[in-house]
């Protein structure tokens, strides 16, 4: 019998060991360590940034951004609401307000059409959130946050290693975050990374991260911060997993590719959008939507995998519709039927970097007995 296949398992088997053992034959095992801006320096070269700032993960990476930036209670932050949760955390607990906008139903980004729109005197920034492999249509937002001098952060989780343009994601709007969770292109396990051009918003994440200790007198404080270091232990993995990326990003777009051959002619399915005229989907998730004429939505779909032994899990689930802010009486009567449809109809299935030719065979064949 088939075992079961996960819908991620990372690859470690480059330099990881052999940078793990120097941390720990050396005994630089904290965020004093260097490979921790040994990770940072190559990070921002390959971003195209001029300083990256490594963090404890992600969602710290994004708390991290939208603190230097000052967003203060009253202002207003568009996004979309078809992302994690991690987006809007900081913005919450700030006072500000989080203004959405619906999805694309072809790339799953925000619809930036809908932005300009949305703009009131109270902008203070746009999020702009790449999901699960194509990018943001960047130029038309960042044309549109220039005219109305408004901050732009680029929350690039997921797009380690994909382009706009020929540019790399991370390298947009002024300030720029990204994820090493262990389902990410590059993985360090937990962590993240904050990358900037700005000598100011770089130095300022650098005093935060670190608890704002005074430069001067370590245990006098002007301001509250965060212990929100990365380890030498998670730097050395991240450093390994960089020297791979192009690697890694030629394999997500090889299982891309072989799902999408494998299920070009099932009508129940909407796939991924291959590529769009500034960017070639980079697969970072393989996911699937099923078509509204379909007598089975992604919950359903989800159990019948399991049975099969194939792991898979649902597409985002709306910010406006989060159990907790209706609770508090937040987004009332808002709407967003694209994101709505894509949660209920979406999923995603296995694609992790160490995923066989057979395991992606087997997922395939379940795929086809369900919905052919």
């Amino acid at each position: 019998m088939s075992d079961f296949v996960p819908v991620n398992e990372p690859l470690l088997n480059g330099n990881e060991k052999k940078y793990l053992i120097q941390c720990i034959d050396s005994g630089w095992i904290s965020s004093d360590g260097p490979f921790v801006s040994e990770f940072e320096k190559k990070f921002a070269s390959r971003v195209n940034r001029k300083h990256a700032i490594a963090v404890t993960n992600g969602t710290t990476a994004i708390d991290l951004a939208i603190e230097v930036l000052d967003i203060r209670p009253g202002d207003e932050v568009i996004m979309p609401t078809f992302t994690i949760i991690s987006c809007i955390l900081q913005i919450i607990r700030l006072g500000a307000t989080p203004v959405f906008v619906d999805s694309d139903s072809n790339t799953w980004n925000m619809d930036v059409t809908q932005i300009e729109k949305k703009i009131t005197k109270k902008t203070k920034a746009i999020m702009m959130v790449h999901i699960y492999g194509l990018p943001v249509d960047i130029n038309p937002l960042l044309e549109i946050a220039n005219r109305h001098n408004i901050k732009v952060i680029e929350d690039a989780a997921e797009m380690h290693g994909q382009n706009y343009f020929n540019l790399p994601c991370g390298s947009f709007g002024d300030i720029s975050t990204f994820s090493f969770y262990a389902n990410k292109n590059i993985t360090t396990g937990e962590g993240g990374m904050v990358v900037t051009d700005s000598d100011d918003l770089a130095e300022k994440c650098r005093s935060l991260r670190n608890l704002c200790f005074s430069s001067e007198k370590r245990f006098v404080h002007t301001r509250l911060g965060w212990n929100m270091r990365m380890t030498n232990l998670q730097a050395a993995v991240g450093l390994a997993q960089l020297e791979r990326l192009d690697e890694f990003v030629a394999k997500k777009r090889s299982i891309g590719d072989f799902y999408n051959k494998a299920f070009e002619n099932i009508s129940a399915l909407k796939l991924p959008e291959k590529s769009r005229d500034y960017s070639t989907n980079i697969y970072w998730v393989y996911g699937l939507v099923i078509r509204k004429n379909i007598g089975l939505d992604a919950a359903k779909a989800m159990k019948e995998l399991l049975k099969r032994k194939i792991g898979t899990r649902p597409f985002f689930y709306p910010m406006h519709s989060q159990p907790y802010f209706v609770e508090l009486g937040m987004f009332k009567g808002e709407t967003y039927p694209v994101a709505e449809n894509l949660y209920n109809r979406g999923f995603y299935i296995p694609s992790g970097l160490a995923l066989t030719e057979s395991q992606m065979t087997q997922v395939s064949n379940a795929i086809l007995e369900i919905f052919t």
